[in-house]
């Protein structure tokens, strides 16, 4: 009697688990979001201070983290909007036998690969859990690995992906910068060894001080206390950025296990 019940009860129940967590990570992403783009504020104000101060080596080291804490920001928005599509067509996963609907795969996918690329977010660990049991690991290592056709959106790989932006990006986003802002840039001169040795220290503190906000504010929004533009796109490098993140995944481990 048990099993029949579950198996009358089963997929509107996945249904609803489905509806319940995406409306807890869109919450969730809702936080990631404001944490990032006030991260991103003061990274281009940052700019904008070593511009005026006539720094312009230290001002384009800078902008590095401008350009990354706006792509992290810009996958959380893809992430939010995926996460509002399978909310609104949760019916279609239940009436959906086996095999995923065509018409959600590219939002299913893309989550489950941004699941592989988010320890810190457990509600999308969750909803990578739900499909696996619901399409099978198969489904799952595709979508991870970036195997063919395994209809992961390219944008999310551009975004999640840990590749260091080019110096044509980093020297356009700076004149933009420094163009908005009324400042006129220096001309690229030879720096001395000082001044090399300079930035690279600088390079490091900024380093080591992001990694040490980065785990204050994984902590500060844990499970436990939260539970319950695209003005710096590159679209000509995702394709690139998908075979890069292809063979990271071949050549590193993921942060959660397949």
């Amino acid at each position: 009697m048990g099993k029949k019940l579950n198996a009358l009860f089963g997929r509107s129940s996945k249904a609803a688990k489905l509806s319940m967590l995406t409306n807890l990570a869109i919450s969730r992403i809702d936080t990631f979001k404001n944490l990032h783009c006030v991260r991103c504020s003061q990274a281009e104000s940052d700019v904008i201070q070593l511009l005026q101060l006539g720094h312009r080596e230290r001002a384009l080291l800078r902008v590095e983290h401008v350009i990354k804490e706006q792509t992290t920001l810009d996958a959380f928005v893809l992430m939010e909007n995926y996460c509002y599509l399978l909310r609104e067509r949760s019916e279609i996963v239940k009436t959906s036998r086996e095999s995923c609907p065509d018409e959600l795969k590219e939002a299913i996918s893309s989550l489950i690969y941004a699941a592989s690329r988010c320890g810190e977010f457990p509600e999308m660990q969750e909803i990578r859990g739900l499909f696996k049991s619901e399409y099978g690991q198969e489904f799952v290592t595709s979508a991870v690995e970036l195997r063919n056709n395994s209809g992961v959106c390219p944008k999310m790989v551009a975004r999640l992906s840990t590749r260091q932006a080019s110096m044509e990006i980093k020297e356009n986003l700076l004149n933009q910068i420094a163009k908005h802002n009324g400042i006129a840039l220096q001309l690229e001169q030879d720096i001395s060894i000082e001044e090399k040795c300079e930035v690279e220290e600088l390079q490091t503190q900024v380093s080591n001080k992001s990694a040490t906000l980065e785990a204050q504010n994984v902590e500060a929004i844990s499970p436990e206390t939260q539970r319950g533009n695209d003005d710096y796109d590159d679209d000509s490098e995702e394709d690139d950025l998908f075979d890069d993140a292809r063979s990271e995944y071949e050549e590193t481990t993921p942060e959660i296990e397949k």
